[in-house]
């Protein structure tokens, strides 16, 4: 694959590719930690139709990612790197500056345990019940679905959603005090909530401050997913 990318300004040759989504929850992780760190120019996206079932095709599960989710990125080498947290840690330290996933021993195993949480206890949830309590990606993908199931990872979702709002009464963001991949996951999170319209609750005030005040962002605001 060619990896010359062509900006809105200049002609920059990009070193890495990344399948995505660019509407999806899970790609949306990515594009912010690319934007945080100012990594737009270092890459090419390319569009892989989750609704035409392109990502579980046999031809992207065999050469990109066995498991058939996006985004994967794409070195120069050829190499390529799925799921959210190893690549959001590829970019953060490719700098040699990691701002993302810690600095610090102690710093580094915070962010991911809370990261680690926001995956299970919020957005995974609520992918759960997008794909089997709605009607997710269409018939076509969507083979097999437990509504049953799906709500119950929706009621998961709201309990995970109080959790991280007595957590944010007594911190500035989700692993402590400086932005993470943490907090982008938890974004990650809400947004596909906002998708399948379930609602933070009304008492989770300090989750919707701290919302209020990510999406103020530049790195999250302009993310096609908060488009229109």
């Amino acid at each position: 694959m060619n990896l010359k990318s062509t900006s809105s300004n200049d002609e920059t040759l990009a070193d890495m590719a990344i399948y995505d989504f660019p509407r999806g929850p899970y790609p949306t992780r990515v594009r912010i930690a690319l934007a945080e760190k100012a990594m737009e120019p270092r890459v090419k996206f390319e569009l892989v139709d989750l609704y035409k079932g392109d990502h579980k095709r046999p031809a992207f599960m065999a050469e990109k990612n066995y498991s058939g989710t996006v985004p994967v990125l794409q070195l120069r080498d050829g190499t390529y790197i799925a799921e959210c947290t190893a690549i959001t840690e590829y970019l953060d330290w490719l700098d040699g500056s990691p701002t993302l996933t810690g600095n610090t021993p102690l710093t580094r195993a915070k962010i991911h345990m809370m990261n680690k949480r926001a995956e299970l206890e919020l957005l995974d949830p609520i992918s759960v019940y997008f794909h089997h309590a709605t009607p997710g990606l269409g018939p076509d993908v969507e083979l097999y679905q437990n509504e049953e199931w799906g709500i119950r990872q929706r009621e998961k979702a709201e309990r995970g959603m109080q959790y991280f709002n007595d957590l944010l009464e007594t911190q500035a963001y989700i692993a402590g005090d400086e932005f993470s991949m943490a907090d982008i996951t938890v974004i990650a999170g809400l947004l596909f909530a906002s998708y399948v319209k379930v609602e933070v609750p009304e008492t989770c005030k300090a989750l919707k401050a701290w919302h209020e005040r990510v999406m103020a962002r530049p790195s999250v605001r302009h993310q096609p997913a908060f488009a229109g």
